[in-house]
This record gives C-alpha cells, sequence and structure tokens, in this order.
C-alpha cells in the first residue's frame, strides 16, 4: 500500500490515506474549493507533495524530522544513518540542524552519513568540491564523528573506481541502510547525478554530466569550461532502498521538472520519476516550484473554484491562448468545453465574461507609468497627482534597470519625474578577469599607479598568476566594481539621467568576492531604508524576478521590503507605489499584470543602445543561467512577445511592452 506522508508544523506524519493529507503551512492555489477534496484536487499527482509560502519555512520543517529520527534513534541506542544532498536546496536545513545543535542540544554522535555524489576529478580541498560544500554547511559545526561521515572520493584512481563504488554501496549496507535520504533535482530530472538514462537498478557509479546539469553549475566555476565532465553519483537503486525520501525544490527555474516528475510517466529520461514508486517518499516545494503543478497552472480543470478577479484573467487568458482566439471571440462552448462551466454560469454569457475581462486588460496599458497629469485615473493604472513624482528605480545589479524597464525609465525622465536609479550591488563578480585586466592595464598605461587609489601593477600581477578558485583580492574587486560603476553612469546618461540622481549602494552582503553571499544583515536594510528616507519616493521600482540563479535579486527585494515596512509609519509613505519588474530570466503573467508600458520601435532601440553600454556584460555573461542569449537579445524578446500576447487577446497591437505588478507592502 502506498504510505503517505503529511507535513505538520512539527514532524511530517504518517496519514496513511492520500486523501486526508493536510499541512498546517501548506499554501493553497489562489482558489478555494467548494466541494472538491484534496484527492480531487491532486489526481493528477503521483507523489505526494506538500507545498510551502517559502523556502525557509519549509526547510525547518525538513529539519525538525531529521532532527526526530535522530533522537528517536539515540533512545533505543542505535545509529542514525542519513543520505545528504549538496547544491542551493539543503542548505537552509544544514543551518537550523546546525542551530539545533548549538541551542537545543541536538547531539550528531550517532549519526552517520553517506553523501550523494561528487565531481570528478576533484580534491577535497576545492571550494567546489561536496566535501568543502558539506564540512562548510554542516560538519565543522556539529559533533558528528569524523569516521561516521563518507563523502565519494574525487581523487580516486580512474582504475580503482569500481572497487571504490561497490566499497561505497558496501559500507551503506553494512551500517544498515539509509534511513533517511534528502534529496534536489536538477533540470534534467537527475537525483544525485543520475542523468537522463539512468537504469532504476543502477547502483553507485562514475557518470558523465548532461550538458544542462554543466551549464547550471559553470556559474559556480567561472564558466562551463571548468566544470567537471563525469561524477562519482550513488545510483538510482541505492537512493530507492532508503526507507524515507524527501526531495526538496526551490524556485521557478524547478517547475517545469517537478511538473514531469510529479504528473509524467515513469521515465529514464527523467529519473526522479522513479520515485512515484517508493512507498514513503515526499516532494517539498515552494510556491514557485509548484507552480506548474495542474492545480495550481489550471485549478479549473480538477475542480470548482471560487472564482477571484484574479483567477478569472488567469483562466480566460489561459482559454484565449488554448483555443487560438481573442477575448471578444470566445463563445458558451469554449468556457463549456474547457473546465469553466461553473464560471458560465456565475456570470450568465460569454458576452459579459469577454466585455469585462477585455476592459480589465485594456486598462492595464499605459503610456504614462508616472500617471497622466490633468486626466481622470479611475481606470488607469498610476494616479494623476501629484503630476511630478518622486521616483526611485532600485537595481540589484548595475544593469537591470536597463535590462529590464529601460524603455519605462526613459519615459519617467522625458515625462518630468524626478527619476532616481538605485543599485545595490557592485556587480563586481560578473566581470571576468580578462576583462578587469584588459582595463588594469589600459589604466596603468594612461594614467599610473600614482593617479589613482588602485595600484593597478598589484591587480596586474594578481590576475596573471591567480590560481583556481582564488578569491579576488580587495583592489581587483574594487577595479571590477568601478567597471560595472562606469558602465552604469554611461547608460545612464544615455537615457537622460543626471549624474546626481544615480547612487550606487555597495550593500554588504554582496562583498564576499565568492558567488556565495553572505545573508540580507540589518546593514543593508539600514542603507536601503537611508535612500528611500533622503528621496521620500511616490513610486518604487523593484525587481521581483526571484529566478536570478545565485539570489542577489531576491536578497535586494527583501532588503526594500524591510525597509518600507520599518517606514510604513512614516507619511510620506502613504502616497508610495511599489512596483515590481521581472529581470532578465522570466515576465509576469498576462494575468498578474497591473501596468502595461507600450514601446515604439524607437523606444526599443534606445532601450538595446542603454543596455550595450554595459560592455563587460556583452558576449560573454557570467551569470546568465538556463539561457544562452545576451541580456539585451533575452529582453527585447521578452518584451516583444508581451506586446504579441496583448494583440493576440484582440487589444492594440504595440512594437513590444514592458510589464509590472503592483505589490501591497
Amino acid at each position: 500500500m502506498q504510505i503517505a506522508y503529511t507535513i505538520s508544523k512539527t514532524k511530517i506524519v504518517n496519514t496513511k490515506k492520500k486523501k486526508e493529507m493536510k499541512s498546517a503551512l501548506e499554501i493553497k492555489p489562489d482558489i478555494s474549493y467548494k466541494s472538491a477534496g484534496k484527492f480531487e484536487e491532486t489526481r493528477f499527482e503521483k507523489i505526494h507533495n506538500e507545498i510551502f509560502k517559502n523556502s525557509a519555512e519549509a526547510s525547518v520543517i525538513v529539519a525538525q524530522e531529521i532532527a526526530q529520527l535522530i533522537r528517536s534513534k539515540q533512545e533505543k541506542g542505535k545509529s542514525c544513518v542519513l543520505g545528504l544532498a549538496t547544491g542551493s536546496s539543503p542548505i537552509k536545513v544544514y543551518e537550523e540542524l546546525v542551530r539545533m545543535h548549538k541551542e537545543e542540544g541536538l547531539s550528531f554522535s550517532n549519526v552517520v552519513t553517506f553523501n550523494l555524489d561528487e565531481y570528478y576529478p576533484m580534491s577535497r580541498e576545492n571550494n567546489q568540491s561536496y566535501h568543502y560544500f558539506m564540512h562548510q554547511h554542516l560538519f565543522n559545526h556539529i559533533d558528528i564523528k569524523p569516521e561516521n561521515v563518507n563523502v565519494p572520493d574525487g581523487t580516486v584512481a580512474i582504475e580503482e573506481l569500481n572497487q571504490y563504488c561497490i566499497d561505497y554501496e558496501m559500507n551503506i549496507k553494512n551500517a544498515g541502510g539509509l534511513d533517511f535520504q534528502l534529496l534536489g533535482i536538477g533540470r534534467t530530472g537527475h537525483v544525485g547525478f543520475n542523468e537522463p538514462g539512468s537504469h532504476i537498478n543502477s547502483g553507485t557509479r562514475i557518470i558523465t554530466l548532461d550538458h544542462i546539469t554543466r551549464v547550471d553549475a559553470s556559474s559556480d566555476f567561472n564558466g562551463i569550461d571548468n566544470v567537471p565532465k563525469r561524477a562519482i553519483t550513488m545510483g538510482v537503486s541505492t537512493i530507492m532502498r532508503s526507507k524515507r525520501i524527501v526531495l526538496m525544490a526551490w524556485g521557478q527555474n524547478k517547475a517545469d521538472i517537478i511538473k514531469r516528475t510529479i504528473q509524467g510517466d515513469i521515465s529514464s529520461e527523467v529519473p526522479a520519476t522513479f520515485l512515484q514508486n517508493h512507498a514513503n517518499a515526499t516532494f517539498v516545494l515552494d510556491q514557485s516550484a509548484a507552480s506548474e503543478l495542474t492545480r495550481f497552472k489550471t485549478p479549473w480543470l480538477v475542480g470548482e473554484c471560487i472564482w477571484t478577479q484574479e483567477l478569472k484573467s488567469k483562466a480566460i487568458v489561459w482559454l484565449c491562448q488554448k483555443t487560438k482566439q481573442s477575448i471578444l471571440k470566445l463563445t458558451d462552448r469554449d468556457y463549456n468545453n474547457n473546465g469553466m462551466s461553473d464560471l458560465l454560469a456565475q456570470e450568465g454569457s460569454a458576452y459579459d465574461l469577454n466585455i469585462n475581462m477585455f476592459n480589465v486588460l485594456q486598462h492595464t496599458i499605459t503610456g504614462w507609468p508616472g500617471g497622466k497629469p490633468n486626466t481622470d485615473d479611475s481606470h488607469r493604472p498610476e494616479r494623476a497627482n501629484p503630476a511630478k513624482k518622486r521616483v526611485i528605480l532600485f537595481s540589484p545589479h548595475p544593469d537591470d534597470d536597463v535590462i529590464s524597464m529601460g524603455g519605462t525609465f526613459s519615459k519617467l525622465i522625458k515625462q518630468g519625474h524626478d527619476v532616481h536609479v538605485v543599485y545595490q550591488t557592485s556587480g563586481n563578480i560578473a566581470v571576468t578577469d580578462d576583462e578587469a585586466l584588459k582595463f588594469a592595464e589600459v589604466a596603468k598605461d594612461f594614467v599610473g599607479d600614482a593617479a589613482t587609489q588602485i595600484n593597478f601593477a598589484s591587480v596586474i600581477e594578481f590576475l596573471n598568476n591567480k590560481s583556481e578558485n582564488q578569491i579576488d583580492s580587495l583592489e581587483v574587486r574594487k577595479l571590477k566594481g568601478l567597471i560595472r560603476r562606469r558602465e552604469s553612469y554611461a547608460a545612464t546618461r544615455y537615457i537622460g539621467l543626471k549624474d546626481e540622481n544615480t547612487h550606487f549602494l555597495d550593500l554588504p552582503f554582496y562583498e564576499t568576492g565568492q558567488v556565495k553571499k553572505n545573508p540580507l544583515g540589518p546593514e543593508d536594510i539600514a542603507i536601503v531604508k537611508d535612500i528611500i528616507a533622503k528621496i521620500k519616493p511616490h513610486q518604487v521600482f523593484a525587481a521581483g524576478d526571484l529566478a536570478d540563479p545565485h539570489g542577489t535579486h531576491e536578497v535586494c527585494l527583501n532588503a526594500i521590503f524591510a525597509a518600507m515596512k520599518q517606514l510604513k509609519p512614516e507619511k510620506y509613505m502613504d502616497d508610495c507605489w511599489l512596483w515590481l519588474y521581472r529581470g532578465a530570466w522570466h515576465e509576469w503573467d498576462i494575468h498578474e499584470i497591473d501596468m502595461a508600458v507600450p514601446l515604439s520601435p524607437s523606444e526599443v532601440l534606445l532601450k538595446r543602445h542603454a543596455i550595450l553600454y554595459h560592455q563587460s556584460q556583452k558576449d560573454r555573461v557570467m551569470f546568465q543561467g538556463n539561457d544562452s542569449r545576451e541580456f539585451w537579445v533575452r529582453a527585447e524578446d521578452r518584451n516583444k512577445n508581451t506586446a504579441i500576447l496583448y494583440d493576440d487577446l484582440g487589444l492594440a497591437e504595440y512594437e513590444a511592452i514592458e510589464a509590472f505588478k503592483r505589490f501591497d507592502y
């Protein structure tokens, strides 16, 4: 019998019946079910999953289950055998386990661990090794016995690897098997490094990494050329023998593979689907990772809904795209044939539904992103007054402003608003060593060392002798930051902004010299708070794109949220609206857009040229995620695609559209 588990606030509990699953912290889709039970809601899903508001809450719950297992084994005088994962997904779990060890006395003296995988070849001392990762995030901070730690050895000679992998399997067996296996998932559907094509009976072995896996890891290694092509991994059968499995996935980038894994057929092309046959597996997801599941993406297909305005918009846009018709052409039959008969019955007719939806979308379109003066603003996304607004445009990196809203940026300036662009981080790690060396050599030849605070000779020597994984010196980071800063000045001047309205915060959390950043701290929030208090804006634009591969956008947005929350009692904040734009990875869905700003062909060209002023980010983007296109191409294609979607829905045809969502902070 399939055993289902539910996550409560303290642990994941055996409920034995799938239809009884409930979760105290589960985030519901943007609907309420009138009569459909959870079983109907999840009828397309073949693996039990629990969905949380964010990864932090979910990670605490997972850590609590692990801690409970460790303690229960201790009470019985037994070892607790854990299978552990690496990558970004489990970091917060390890942080919580460390906290429980230090503050609650959780002991790991009875714990034996086996890690899933390791790059090959890879030395333990390399800061990209999983051996290094595990000690950095967990083992160095708890009382686990060193002899109980098992991480695949990436230095084993190739001719000895077969026997080494057999021995690794035997060590797991001799330890009593895995009591608990923690997993992440790759975009290829790999668990561990079991790439597409892995057999269900596969054991621990060396494997060639999929190109997509290497692309996803490339930013950690400063380029795909530095990513190992092979790895040692536990096999699918090894994982499947675990008594308990929890797989975690966070973020929009994992949404597609999560849907294929949970709702698709079992296939070696998506190795994670083998988990459908495990009797005690739970997927723990945040809302973004779960967003493509049918009960979230198209909930009207799984049961009757309470139709909010947002859900109506989402469903009608989907219906237009499915039937390839504009809004005003939809018929009663279209609604009835696509799971929306209850909506049709509620509203009375397709005609009424269509007109209302057309008006909703029409009212999002404006060429006046700061509000149009002396006009009726009851059907406009922004207020008419004050006619001249103070505007802060927050940019996490020194090019997100022009990439994401370069056209709107230009309109705000031309329409007379007091616009301030605020760059939250230096962006120095996104400058290649070659680019920095070029600038240093030119500067040294042109002005000489005495004319600047940077010792360019020292910079050149460092870059020419930089070893693998070495963190940039302070002077190199300063130079790379200055490169990004000067590119930003060039771009904003081209847009038409005065230099005194360009601000650089250089938030401390970012300044580690590494891909891995520090957590958001009080000092970061205070810096953001100070610039808001100084300008007292009527509008704040901020990056709401959380698909940034290394999370800088999310940290920067959280800093803004925290600062605005602290400032909320201030009188001037009553008139401050927060608008979120999206960056280089994803765009808002049509039903989410509250303000659509059309761009003319000349404005599209202006935006392109502004982006191209960021020369250090052209041609070789260091942190481009899973999209190989340059940022200006991504931005242009995205804006033009949004315009096409509006046109297909029967609204006016534009060259391009930049989209924004209003957020009530």
